[in-house]
Protein backbone atom coordinates (compact mmCIF):
# COMPACT_ATOMS: atom_id res chain seq x y z
CA UNK A 1 0.00 0.00 0.00
CA UNK A 2 1.45 3.64 -0.96
CA UNK A 3 2.04 5.27 2.61
CA UNK A 4 4.12 8.17 1.37
CA UNK A 5 3.58 11.75 0.51
CA UNK A 6 2.26 12.28 -3.23
CA UNK A 7 4.65 12.81 -5.50
CA UNK A 8 7.66 10.91 -3.71
CA UNK A 9 9.04 7.71 -5.23
CA UNK A 10 6.78 4.66 -4.73
CA UNK A 11 6.85 1.63 -7.25
CA UNK A 12 3.53 0.86 -6.48
CA UNK A 13 0.39 1.91 -8.02
CA UNK A 14 -2.21 3.71 -5.65
CA UNK A 15 -4.65 1.70 -4.16
CA UNK A 16 -8.35 2.93 -4.75
CA UNK A 17 -9.17 5.15 -1.82
CA UNK A 18 -11.82 4.35 0.47
CA UNK A 19 -13.24 6.74 2.19
CA UNK A 20 -14.53 7.58 5.90
CA UNK A 21 -17.14 9.53 7.94
CA UNK A 22 -14.00 11.10 9.29
CA UNK A 23 -12.76 12.06 4.76
CA UNK A 24 -13.35 14.98 3.82
CA UNK A 25 -16.90 15.52 2.19
CA UNK A 26 -15.13 15.89 -1.17
CA UNK A 27 -13.15 12.24 -1.52
CA UNK A 28 -16.32 10.55 0.23
CA UNK A 29 -18.41 12.17 -2.51
CA UNK A 30 -15.73 10.73 -5.58
CA UNK A 31 -17.62 8.83 -7.88
CA UNK A 32 -16.73 5.64 -8.92
CA UNK A 33 -17.78 5.28 -12.94
CA UNK A 34 -18.95 8.07 -15.31
CA UNK A 35 -23.02 8.07 -14.72
CA UNK A 36 -21.97 9.58 -11.05
CA UNK A 37 -19.78 12.00 -12.45
CA UNK A 38 -22.04 15.79 -12.63
CA UNK A 39 -20.30 18.22 -15.05
CA UNK A 40 -18.46 18.34 -18.13
CA UNK A 41 -20.64 16.38 -20.68
CA UNK A 42 -19.51 17.48 -23.76
CA UNK A 43 -15.94 16.55 -22.39
CA UNK A 44 -17.39 13.04 -20.90
CA UNK A 45 -18.53 12.13 -24.19
CA UNK A 46 -15.45 12.81 -26.47
CA UNK A 47 -13.73 10.49 -24.01
CA UNK A 48 -16.13 7.70 -23.94
CA UNK A 49 -15.82 8.24 -28.07
CA UNK A 50 -12.00 7.08 -27.53
CA UNK A 51 -13.13 3.68 -25.92
CA UNK A 52 -10.36 1.87 -24.90
CA UNK A 53 -7.43 3.43 -26.76
CA UNK A 54 -7.56 7.15 -25.32
CA UNK A 55 -4.70 9.43 -26.08
CA UNK A 56 -2.46 10.94 -23.58
CA UNK A 57 -4.17 13.76 -21.93
CA UNK A 58 -3.81 17.12 -20.65
CA UNK A 59 -6.85 18.18 -18.08
CA UNK A 60 -6.49 22.07 -17.59
CA UNK A 61 -9.39 23.79 -15.73
CA UNK A 62 -10.31 25.81 -12.36
CA UNK A 63 -9.58 23.94 -9.03
CA UNK A 64 -12.17 21.98 -8.13
CA UNK A 65 -13.45 20.99 -11.61
CA UNK A 66 -13.20 17.43 -11.31
CA UNK A 67 -9.82 16.73 -13.11
CA UNK A 68 -8.10 14.09 -10.65
CA UNK A 69 -11.82 12.51 -10.41
CA UNK A 70 -11.97 12.48 -13.59
CA UNK A 71 -8.40 10.52 -14.24
CA UNK A 72 -9.14 8.20 -11.75
CA UNK A 73 -12.68 7.33 -13.46
CA UNK A 74 -10.53 6.67 -16.76
CA UNK A 75 -8.49 4.26 -14.93
CA UNK A 76 -11.28 2.29 -13.87
CA UNK A 77 -12.79 2.01 -17.31
CA UNK A 78 -9.76 1.32 -18.40
CA UNK A 79 -8.89 -1.35 -15.88
CA UNK A 80 -5.11 0.20 -15.11
CA UNK A 81 -3.48 0.85 -12.54
CA UNK A 82 -3.11 4.29 -11.28
CA UNK A 83 0.16 5.68 -10.64
CA UNK A 84 0.15 9.44 -9.32
CA UNK A 85 2.96 12.06 -9.11
CA UNK A 86 2.73 15.66 -8.00
CA UNK A 87 4.92 17.87 -9.69
CA UNK A 88 4.85 20.57 -6.52
CA UNK A 89 6.39 17.46 -3.87
CA UNK A 90 9.55 15.98 -6.47
CA UNK A 91 11.47 16.26 -9.56
CA UNK A 92 12.84 14.64 -12.62
CA UNK A 93 15.50 12.04 -10.59
CA UNK A 94 11.75 10.88 -8.91
CA UNK A 95 9.99 10.63 -12.14
CA UNK A 96 12.28 8.69 -13.87
CA UNK A 97 12.14 5.85 -10.94
CA UNK A 98 8.28 6.04 -10.96
CA UNK A 99 8.65 5.43 -14.78
CA UNK A 100 11.02 2.51 -14.30
CA UNK A 101 8.90 1.07 -12.30
CA UNK A 102 5.87 1.50 -14.51
CA UNK A 103 7.83 0.17 -17.22
CA UNK A 104 8.36 -3.15 -15.16
CA UNK A 105 4.29 -3.10 -14.52
CA UNK A 106 2.60 -6.31 -15.79
CA UNK A 107 -0.60 -4.21 -16.05
CA UNK A 108 -1.68 -1.76 -17.67
CA UNK A 109 -0.81 1.93 -16.28
CA UNK A 110 -1.70 5.43 -15.77
CA UNK A 111 1.15 7.85 -14.67
CA UNK A 112 -1.07 10.96 -13.83
CA UNK A 113 1.27 14.32 -13.01
CA UNK A 114 -0.57 16.71 -10.99
CA UNK A 115 0.61 20.44 -11.30
CA UNK A 116 1.76 19.68 -14.58
CA UNK A 117 2.66 23.21 -14.94
CA UNK A 118 5.30 23.53 -11.99
CA UNK A 119 7.63 21.60 -13.89
CA UNK A 120 10.12 23.37 -15.98
CA UNK A 121 11.18 22.40 -19.65
CA UNK A 122 13.84 20.21 -18.50
CA UNK A 123 11.12 18.05 -16.58
CA UNK A 124 8.61 18.01 -19.30
CA UNK A 125 11.04 16.89 -21.62
CA UNK A 126 12.13 13.51 -19.80
CA UNK A 127 8.22 12.37 -20.42
CA UNK A 128 8.65 13.08 -24.09
CA UNK A 129 10.42 9.86 -25.20
CA UNK A 130 7.93 7.81 -22.96
CA UNK A 131 4.60 9.49 -24.59
CA UNK A 132 6.33 8.61 -28.18
CA UNK A 133 6.69 5.03 -27.52
CA UNK A 134 3.44 4.77 -25.36
CA UNK A 135 4.04 2.45 -22.90
CA UNK A 136 1.64 4.24 -20.74
CA UNK A 137 -1.04 6.25 -20.91
CA UNK A 138 -0.20 9.87 -19.75
CA UNK A 139 -2.37 12.38 -17.41
CA UNK A 140 -1.26 15.49 -16.56
CA UNK A 141 -3.23 18.02 -14.86
CA UNK A 142 -3.20 21.83 -14.50
CA UNK A 143 -5.15 25.43 -13.26
CA UNK A 144 -2.82 27.25 -16.29
CA UNK A 145 -3.48 27.72 -19.66
CA UNK A 146 -1.60 24.61 -21.79
CA UNK A 147 -0.43 26.95 -24.62
CA UNK A 148 1.75 29.31 -22.24
CA UNK A 149 2.40 26.33 -19.09
CA UNK A 150 3.93 23.62 -21.35
CA UNK A 151 6.29 23.19 -24.08
CA UNK A 152 5.32 22.54 -27.81
CA UNK A 153 7.58 18.86 -27.63
CA UNK A 154 4.75 18.01 -24.96
CA UNK A 155 1.79 19.75 -26.57
CA UNK A 156 2.04 18.21 -29.57
CA UNK A 157 2.09 14.66 -27.91
CA UNK A 158 -0.83 15.19 -26.08
CA UNK A 159 -4.56 16.55 -26.14
CA UNK A 160 -5.22 19.62 -23.99
CA UNK A 161 -9.07 18.84 -22.75
CA UNK A 162 -10.38 21.65 -20.97
CA UNK A 163 -12.99 21.64 -17.99
CA UNK A 164 -15.11 24.42 -17.20
CA UNK A 165 -15.99 25.61 -13.83
CA UNK A 166 -19.02 24.19 -12.70
CA UNK A 167 -22.53 25.90 -13.11
CA UNK A 168 -25.22 26.62 -10.83
CA UNK A 169 -27.00 23.86 -11.34
CA UNK A 170 -24.59 21.29 -11.41
CA UNK A 171 -23.24 22.18 -7.95
CA UNK A 172 -26.80 22.33 -6.39
CA UNK A 173 -26.96 18.56 -8.16
CA UNK A 174 -23.18 17.62 -6.08
CA UNK A 175 -24.49 19.39 -3.03
CA UNK A 176 -27.35 17.70 -2.24
CA UNK A 177 -25.84 14.54 -2.77
CA UNK A 178 -23.32 16.28 0.09
CA UNK A 179 -26.47 16.45 2.08
CA UNK A 180 -27.74 12.46 1.73
CA UNK A 181 -23.78 11.27 2.85
CA UNK A 182 -23.99 14.06 5.69
CA UNK A 183 -28.22 12.41 6.95
CA UNK A 184 -28.34 16.39 6.75
CA UNK A 185 -31.38 17.45 5.15
CA UNK A 186 -31.76 20.27 6.90
CA UNK A 187 -29.25 22.22 5.91
CA UNK A 188 -30.79 22.00 2.31
CA UNK A 189 -31.91 25.69 2.56
CA UNK A 190 -27.97 26.80 2.39
CA UNK A 191 -27.60 24.65 -1.05
CA UNK A 192 -28.62 27.76 -3.35
CA UNK A 193 -26.70 30.03 -1.65
CA UNK A 194 -23.75 28.09 -1.30
CA UNK A 195 -23.43 27.11 -5.17
CA UNK A 196 -24.11 30.39 -5.99
CA UNK A 197 -20.47 31.93 -4.06
CA UNK A 198 -18.14 29.14 -4.78
CA UNK A 199 -17.07 30.37 -8.58
CA UNK A 200 -17.81 26.93 -10.07
CA UNK A 201 -15.57 24.89 -7.34
CA UNK A 202 -17.18 21.64 -6.31
CA UNK A 203 -14.45 20.93 -3.69
CA UNK A 204 -14.99 24.31 -2.05
CA UNK A 205 -18.59 23.67 -1.93
CA UNK A 206 -18.46 20.74 -0.52
CA UNK A 207 -16.00 21.58 2.28
CA UNK A 208 -18.44 24.81 2.93
CA UNK A 209 -21.25 22.73 3.27
CA UNK A 210 -19.02 19.92 5.21
CA UNK A 211 -18.00 23.30 7.67
CA UNK A 212 -21.79 24.50 8.06
CA UNK A 213 -22.75 20.43 9.10
CA UNK A 214 -20.82 21.16 12.28
CA UNK A 215 -22.56 24.32 13.72
CA UNK A 216 -24.93 23.98 15.73
CA UNK A 217 -29.06 25.05 14.73
CA UNK A 218 -28.13 28.55 16.83
CA UNK A 219 -24.83 29.66 14.38
CA UNK A 220 -26.44 28.60 11.71
CA UNK A 221 -29.24 31.02 12.68
CA UNK A 222 -26.64 33.86 13.11
CA UNK A 223 -26.52 35.94 10.03
CA UNK A 224 -22.80 37.43 11.10
CA UNK A 225 -21.12 33.89 11.00
CA UNK A 226 -22.43 33.03 7.65
CA UNK A 227 -21.01 36.04 6.30
CA UNK A 228 -17.76 34.90 7.79
CA UNK A 229 -17.94 31.37 6.58
CA UNK A 230 -18.59 32.78 3.01
CA UNK A 231 -16.39 35.68 2.44
CA UNK A 232 -13.34 33.91 2.01
CA UNK A 233 -15.33 31.95 -1.05
CA UNK A 234 -14.45 34.30 -3.77
CA UNK A 235 -12.06 33.26 -5.82
CA UNK A 236 -9.00 35.12 -6.43
CA UNK A 237 -5.04 33.59 -6.91
CA UNK A 238 -1.97 35.96 -7.59
CA UNK A 239 0.02 33.12 -9.40
CA UNK A 240 -2.84 31.71 -12.00
CA UNK A 241 -4.75 32.87 -14.49
CA UNK A 242 -7.19 34.97 -12.39
CA UNK A 243 -4.71 37.81 -11.12
CA UNK A 244 -3.41 38.04 -15.12
CA UNK A 245 -7.25 38.61 -15.65
CA UNK A 246 -8.01 40.90 -13.32
CA UNK A 247 -5.09 42.90 -13.65
CA UNK A 248 -5.68 43.30 -17.50
CA UNK A 249 -9.40 44.10 -16.54
CA UNK A 250 -8.16 46.97 -14.39
CA UNK A 251 -5.61 48.74 -17.07
CA UNK A 252 -8.47 48.20 -19.98
CA UNK A 253 -10.62 50.18 -17.79
CA UNK A 254 -8.18 52.80 -16.47
CA UNK A 255 -6.81 53.13 -20.20
CA UNK A 256 -10.59 53.32 -21.24
CA UNK A 257 -10.94 56.20 -19.00
CA UNK A 258 -13.66 54.42 -16.81
CA UNK A 259 -13.31 55.15 -13.34
CA UNK A 260 -16.10 53.14 -12.10
CA UNK A 261 -14.97 50.14 -14.08
CA UNK A 262 -11.36 50.75 -12.32
CA UNK A 263 -12.44 51.07 -9.05
CA UNK A 264 -14.08 47.92 -9.20
CA UNK A 265 -11.03 45.55 -10.20
CA UNK A 266 -8.93 47.16 -8.23
CA UNK A 267 -11.59 46.55 -5.05
CA UNK A 268 -11.37 43.02 -6.30
CA UNK A 269 -7.40 43.01 -6.15
CA UNK A 270 -7.33 44.46 -2.54
CA UNK A 271 -9.96 42.01 -1.63
CA UNK A 272 -7.97 39.05 -2.62
CA UNK A 273 -4.83 40.33 -0.82
CA UNK A 274 -3.41 41.04 -4.43
CA UNK A 275 0.54 43.27 -3.77
CA UNK A 276 -0.42 47.07 -3.37
CA UNK A 277 2.98 47.33 -4.63
CA UNK A 278 2.51 45.60 -8.04
CA UNK A 279 -0.48 47.56 -8.17
CA UNK A 280 1.31 50.91 -7.58
CA UNK A 281 3.51 49.49 -10.12
CA UNK A 282 1.53 48.95 -13.31
CA UNK A 283 -0.05 51.88 -12.46
CA UNK A 284 3.85 53.72 -13.07
CA UNK A 285 3.43 51.87 -16.39
CA UNK A 286 0.62 52.60 -17.35
CA UNK A 287 0.78 56.55 -16.68
CA UNK A 288 3.76 56.67 -19.22
CA UNK A 289 2.48 53.69 -21.27
CA UNK A 290 -0.93 55.31 -22.04
CA UNK A 291 -1.04 58.87 -20.58
CA UNK A 292 1.78 60.01 -21.94
CA UNK A 293 2.34 63.46 -22.44
CA UNK A 294 -1.49 64.36 -22.60
CA UNK A 295 -1.24 65.22 -18.78
CA UNK A 296 2.54 65.48 -18.09
CA UNK A 297 1.64 64.89 -14.27
CA UNK A 298 -0.06 61.25 -14.45
CA UNK A 299 3.45 59.76 -14.10
CA UNK A 300 4.46 61.85 -11.00
CA UNK A 301 0.69 61.15 -9.37
CA UNK A 302 1.77 57.42 -10.06
CA UNK A 303 5.29 57.60 -8.67
CA UNK A 304 4.12 59.10 -5.56
CA UNK A 305 1.41 56.43 -5.45
CA UNK A 306 4.00 53.98 -5.57
CA UNK A 307 6.29 55.66 -2.53
CA UNK A 308 3.17 56.28 -0.50
CA UNK A 309 1.74 52.44 -1.06
CA UNK A 310 5.51 51.11 0.07
CA UNK A 311 5.78 53.32 2.80
CA UNK A 312 2.51 53.59 4.43
CA UNK A 313 1.10 50.33 3.26
CA UNK A 314 -2.71 48.59 3.68
CA UNK A 315 -5.04 49.61 4.15
CA UNK A 316 -4.34 53.50 4.70
CA UNK A 317 -2.66 53.06 0.71
CA UNK A 318 -6.52 52.09 -0.69
CA UNK A 319 -6.83 55.54 -0.60
CA UNK A 320 -3.47 56.73 -2.43
CA UNK A 321 -4.37 53.55 -4.81
CA UNK A 322 -7.94 54.79 -5.45
CA UNK A 323 -6.90 58.53 -5.93
CA UNK A 324 -4.09 57.44 -8.59
CA UNK A 325 -6.49 55.34 -10.22
CA UNK A 326 -9.30 57.42 -11.09
CA UNK A 327 -6.81 60.55 -11.57
CA UNK A 328 -4.93 58.29 -14.53
CA UNK A 329 -8.50 57.47 -15.61
CA UNK A 330 -10.01 60.66 -16.02
CA UNK A 331 -6.87 62.24 -17.88
CA UNK A 332 -6.70 62.21 -21.38
CA UNK A 333 -4.88 59.37 -23.50
CA UNK A 334 -1.72 59.43 -25.59
CA UNK A 335 0.41 56.29 -26.47
CA UNK A 336 2.59 58.64 -28.54
CA UNK A 337 5.82 58.55 -26.96
CA UNK A 338 5.65 54.47 -26.22
CA UNK A 339 4.68 53.91 -30.07
CA UNK A 340 7.58 56.09 -31.14
CA UNK A 341 10.24 54.67 -28.94
CA UNK A 342 9.20 50.98 -30.48
CA UNK A 343 9.04 52.09 -34.11
CA UNK A 344 12.52 53.67 -33.26
CA UNK A 345 13.88 50.22 -31.63
CA UNK A 346 12.66 48.42 -34.75
CA UNK A 347 14.39 50.83 -36.94
CA UNK A 348 17.66 50.22 -35.29
CA UNK A 349 17.34 46.91 -35.17
CA UNK A 350 16.70 46.50 -38.63
CA UNK A 351 19.74 48.44 -39.94
CA UNK A 352 23.40 48.24 -39.34
CA UNK A 353 25.60 50.45 -37.14
CA UNK A 354 23.75 53.92 -37.11
CA UNK A 355 26.18 56.56 -37.40
CA UNK A 356 26.13 59.94 -35.66
CA UNK A 357 26.20 63.22 -38.26
CA UNK A 358 29.68 64.93 -37.59
CA UNK A 359 28.03 67.94 -35.76
CA UNK A 360 26.53 65.91 -33.52
CA UNK A 361 29.56 63.92 -32.60
CA UNK A 362 31.41 64.82 -29.44
CA UNK A 363 34.95 65.37 -30.95
CA UNK A 364 35.95 65.58 -34.12
CA UNK A 365 36.70 68.12 -36.71
CA UNK A 366 32.57 68.61 -37.99
CA UNK A 367 31.69 69.14 -34.18
CA UNK A 368 32.44 72.93 -34.73
CA UNK A 369 29.31 73.00 -37.50
CA UNK A 370 26.94 72.41 -33.98
CA UNK A 371 24.90 74.85 -33.63
CA UNK A 372 23.68 75.67 -29.98
CA UNK A 373 19.97 76.40 -29.93
CA UNK A 374 20.08 79.18 -26.73
CA UNK A 375 22.09 81.25 -29.03
CA UNK A 376 18.63 81.53 -31.36
CA UNK A 377 15.59 83.04 -31.12
CA UNK A 378 13.19 80.55 -29.46
CA UNK A 379 15.83 78.66 -28.48
CA UNK A 380 15.59 76.71 -31.47
CA UNK A 381 17.31 76.22 -34.57
CA UNK A 382 17.12 74.56 -37.42
CA UNK A 383 19.21 71.53 -38.25
CA UNK A 384 19.70 67.87 -38.55
CA UNK A 385 18.96 65.48 -35.53
CA UNK A 386 18.46 62.31 -37.60
CA UNK A 387 20.89 59.95 -38.70
CA UNK A 388 21.71 60.04 -42.37
CA UNK A 389 20.14 56.53 -42.76
CA UNK A 390 17.06 57.67 -41.16
CA UNK A 391 16.36 60.72 -43.30
CA UNK A 392 12.80 61.15 -43.81
CA UNK A 393 11.80 59.12 -40.94
CA UNK A 394 8.80 59.33 -38.65
CA UNK A 395 8.92 58.10 -35.10
CA UNK A 396 6.89 60.39 -33.17
CA UNK A 397 3.42 60.85 -33.87
CA UNK A 398 1.73 63.48 -32.03
CA UNK A 399 -1.19 63.65 -29.97
CA UNK A 400 -3.51 66.39 -29.98
CA UNK A 401 -5.12 65.48 -26.10
CA UNK A 402 -4.34 67.63 -23.26
CA UNK A 403 -0.80 69.14 -21.87
CA UNK A 404 0.78 67.25 -25.74
CA UNK A 405 -1.83 69.11 -27.83
CA UNK A 406 -0.45 72.14 -26.18
CA UNK A 407 3.24 71.35 -26.90
CA UNK A 408 2.87 70.24 -29.96
CA UNK A 409 1.91 73.64 -31.00
CA UNK A 410 4.77 74.88 -29.93
CA UNK A 411 6.99 72.13 -31.75
CA UNK A 412 4.99 72.83 -34.92
CA UNK A 413 5.69 76.48 -34.72
CA UNK A 414 9.30 75.61 -34.90
CA UNK A 415 9.58 73.07 -36.85
CA UNK A 416 6.99 73.13 -39.31
CA UNK A 417 5.97 69.74 -38.65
Amino acid sequence: MNTQQPGFFDPTPAPVPKSSEQDPLALRLRPTDYAGYVGQRTLLEDLKAYGDHPPHLVLWGPPGTGKTTLAHLLANELKADFFPFSAVMAGVPELKKLIAAILEHPRRSILFVDEIHRFNKAQQDALLPYLEKGDFLFIGATTEYPQTSLNRALLSRVRAMELKAHSVTDLEAILQRGLEEMKRPELARFVTEIAQVCDGDARKALNLLQLLGVQSEAALADANLLKRLFKQQRLYDKDQNRHYDVISAFIKSVRGSDPDGALLWLAVMLDGGEDPEFIARRLMILASEDIGLANSQGLQVACNAHYVTKNIGMPEARITLAQATVFLALSPKSNASYEGIDAAIAFVQAHPTIKVPGHLSNVGPESKNYQYPHSSPGHWVSQQYLADEARGQRFYRNGTLGSEGAMNEIWRKFSGK
